[in-house]
This record gives C-alpha cells, structure tokens and sequence, in this order.
C-alpha cells in the first residue's frame, strides 16, 4: 500500500510541468488587451442617409477624404446636403478649381462632435474643417428657432440650410443631412446691401422755381392818346373837330389862328 502511494505521487509530479506549459499561453491570450474599434466609415454613412451624391464628391477629392478620415478620430459633426439638394448646386461645383473644391466639402463639417442637443443650444459663429486658423476664415452660423435648426452664411442669394434628419450620431461622430448646400463667401460673393434710395430735391428750391416761372410780367400801363403836336397835320385837324364837337380841350395851334390872320390883314 505505501508502495502504491509513492509511485502515484511520483506520476503527478511528473505531470504539473506539463500541466503549468498549456495553463502558460492560455493566461497569456487572455491578457492581450483588446483590439481598438474601426473608426466608422464616413462617406458609407453618408451615402447610406440619402446623401449619395456628396459623398462621391468627397471620395473623388484626396484633400477632402483624408481630412474626413482624419477628423473621425478626433471628433467630428458633418452636414451632407441630400441628393435633391445637391443636384441643382453642381455647375456651379464644377467651375470651382479642386482646391475650391476640397474648400466646399470640408466647409460642411465641424470638428467637434456635436449632438442635435447640443447644435440647439450652440447659436453663433463656427468653425469648419476648411477654417484657416491664421485667417479665420470658412466659418457658418448656426441659428435656431424653436427646434429647428439652421446654417446660414453671407454668400450672396445663399439660401439657410436646415437641418432634415440626423444620419448618424455615435460619439465621437454626427452627420446630419441638410437641404441646401453650404455656400463659403470665400468662394461666392459677398451679399450686397441695397443702395440708399435718392434724397428727394428739397421742396423750396423747387417751389421758387415754378414762382419763377409763373411770376406774371410787369405790363406797362397802356399809353393814352398820342399828343396832337406829335400826330399829323391832316391827323391834327381831325382831332381838334373830334375835341370841339365832344367838349373836349383845344389844341394850341388852334389858339394861335386869330393872332395869325390879324398879323396876315395888317400885311395887306
């Protein structure tokens, strides 16, 4: 009995190493720390929410794509205009150079990551991953009314884009699908403001004017009866038969008759 107690011992003994030897690699697998999650694929996202088409354009600009991918990691809330939205925008897409291009497509992403919560409670000016941090340029405004929100920026006859439906929202990345095309004013002209109407002419000045035109003329006084001594002989006669049958003053050359004709009797 002793015998048989020994020789089992000495077989275990024999069998721990092998044992420790399978224990050793399955201990190790199970702390192998695990593996990172993939970063979600960004443009499939998209594509998959209705914006189809904006994300082919992403795909299609190698600034725009790895700047995408990039910014996943970090954070970031993308606004993907929808096929309808995009479609009527595409000539003017295509006159832009790439890098107005890539500019466009960045403008439609912020990089932060922002719930629809929190783009409702953030109004005012942001930044974009086409910003230029020295010219802070490439910003939009977001503005909300009720729960609706808005994009808007000062490119001339730019229409606010709203915000229709929320594609995908896992921290540390949102897409929201929009229904306009965001348009940078580094790239599309400034809003005009509407030139001031003309000062109306001042009602004086114009007043005195008509006066001036319509101040009746100073007519002379219609001249009386011309002087006997300045009318005809033949006129003269006339005149004093006119003045003599109606009472009227004599002239003075008929005065003058009677001195004549005694001066003309003493003669003869």
């Amino acid at each position: 009995m002793p015998r048989f107690s020994l020789a089992a011992a000495a077989f275990l003994l024999a069998l721990l190493p092998l044992a420790a030897a399978k224990a050793a690699p399955a201990a190790a697998k199970a702390k192998a720390p695990a593996a990172p999650p993939v970063p979600p694929n960004i443009t499939a996202l998209m594509s998959k929410g209705g914006c189809k088409a904006f994300a082919s354009l992403v795909e299609a600009s190698p600034d725009a794509l790895s700047t995408f991918r990039s910014a996943v990691e970090g954070g970031v809330t993308a606004f993907c205009p929808t096929d309808a939205a995009l479609r009527p925008f595409m000539p003017s897409y295509r006159n832009l150079s790439a890098d107005g291009r890539a500019s466009l497509l960045l403008f439609h992403a912020a990089p932060v990551y922002y719930t629809l919560a929190g783009l409702k409670a953030s109004n005012g000016p942001m930044n974009t991953l086409a910003t230029d941090g020295s010219a802070r340029g490439y910003n939009f405004t977001v503005q909300n009314v009720g729960d609706q929100v808005s994009i808007r920026t000062e490119a001339a006859g730019a229409a606010a884009a709203r915000v229709r439906d929320t594609v995908y929202d896992r921290d540390p990345v949102a897409i929201y699908a929009v229904d306009a095309v965001l348009e940078p004013v580094e790239l599309f002209d400034t809003a005009e403001a509407p030139a001031p109407a003309p000062a109306p002419a001042a009602d004086a000045p114009r007043a005195a004017g008509r006066r001036a035109r319509h101040r009746p003329r100073h007519v002379a006084d219609a001249p009386g009866p011309a002087a006997d001594d300045d009318a005809a002989p033949a006129d003269q006669r006339k005149n004093a038969k006119r003045n003599a049958a109606h009472g009227g003053p004599r002239p003075r050359w008929l005065a003058a008759i009677p001195a004549a004709m005694a001066v003309a009797a003493a003669l003869v």
